[in-house]
């Protein structure tokens, strides 16, 4: 990808993000975002639900092999995930 073409972000932390590894950087992106957001009071990328459906994605194919069969995601918002909420792309 020719860096013209590069998000903002990346054309600013992409180098030290590629330095330090972990998913091509993406990993340290990630983190800049949250705690560029902590530090500007401004709502996370993701938020703890995100998060936790992130975090089941593993025991829950590790469940699925076990089983045989397909494992539902389980629903942590318990149905809000319907309403609009703030975050980045709001």
């Amino acid at each position: 990808l020719e860096r013209k073409y590069e998000h903002p972000l990346w054309s600013k932390e992409g180098d030290t993000a590629r330095a330090l590894g972990g998913h091509g950087g993406m990993d340290y992106i990630m983190m800049f975002r949250l705690i560029d957001a902590i530090t500007a009071g401004r709502p996370p990328d993701i938020d703890v639900y995100d998060a936790a459906a992130w975090s089941a994605v593993s025991p829950l194919s590790a469940e699925s092999i076990r089983l045989g069969a397909s494992v539902p995601i389980p629903d942590f918002t318990n149905g809000a995930w319907e309403s609009k909420r703030a975050g980045f792309l709001t």
